[in-house]
């Protein structure tokens, strides 16, 4: 029997690929890490402001791991790593907060509230991650948006089997809604809430016509919040998370930021 040598490779091949989102938002988050820099006094780098943001946001929106994004920009996977780790930085400190983006709600206006889970690669084992509603583990993230969509404010991460109104109350923003005088409108994970919240009924086929009816505006009106979800989870790196609850929350809070910036999809 011939033996065939086994060909063994040492190094990545570098590889160019196609980013969707605009080159001003590239732009955009190069300036922040510009004047960064000129905070830290850190004037020097092996890559450009603009070069660094791009790193960062391909790992953003392709969950490459940090050896696949520094080998396309000729830098080591450490180097990745803090590049990428300086940006969400940048970016999650300027994200809005809860009352910041309720103030510029008008009279009248009402917020959508949903909750999503974030898978992560945690085991079964770790038992405050793993929600029986989606029989996975991951990070509950609450949402506020707009009636037309928009995401307004996205919640810091918690575990997985976090209830929604729990997490809801948790994050105030309950209280937050209520002391604005703002309807909000949530699905029966949040039945209980009381305040400005309103929820579907329970058992609405049995009930008579006007309460299904009041169902059926409900979830037509709810709708749109879902595209707050799209857009987030459109970055893929939130697909899978490999990574602490911590830093999901900053991820989170630098995506929110970039959707804010009105340039990304």
């Amino acid at each position: 029997m011939r033996w065939r040598r086994r060909r063994t490779f040492s190094s990545a091949v570098p590889y160019s690929a196609t980013l969707d989102f605009p080159h001003e938002l590239v732009e955009h988050v190069a300036w922040l890490l510009y004047e960064h820099r000129q905070e830290i006094n850190s004037p020097w780098r092996k890559l450009g402001c603009f070069k660094q943001a791009l790193l960062a946001l391909a790992h953003l929106r392709k969950n490459e791991t940090y050896a696949q994004v520094g080998a396309g920009f000729g830098v080591s996977e450490a180097t990745a790593w803090r590049y990428v780790e300086e940006a969400v930085e940048v970016l999650a400190a300027w994200a809005p907060g809860l009352h910041e983006v309720l103030v510029g709600l008008g009279e009248g206006d009402f917020v959508i509230v949903d909750g999503t889970l974030i898978p992560t690669d945690r085991v079964r084992a770790d038992e405050p991650y793993y929600s029986q509603k989606h029989r996975k583990n991951g990070i509950n993230v609450q949402v506020v948006a707009a009636s037309n969509g928009t995401p307004l404010w996205f919640s810091r991460a918690t575990p997985g089997r976090t209830h929604d109104l729990t997490s809801a109350r948790a994050h105030g923003i309950v209280q937050a809604c209520l002391t604005r005088k703002i309807l909000v409108l949530a699905d029966h994970a949040h039945q209980g809430a009381g305040a400005t919240v309103r929820t579907p009924y329970y058992h609405h086929r049995e009930q008579p016509e006007h309460y299904q009816q009041f169902n059926r505006d409900h979830a037509r009106l709810r709708a749109p919040g879902e595209r707050a979800f799209a857009q987030l989870k459109s970055w893929q790196v939130l697909r899978r998370a490999r990574c602490s609850t911590n830093r999901i929350s900053r991820i989170v809070r630098a995506i929110h930021t970039l959707l804010t910036c009105g340039h990304s999809g």
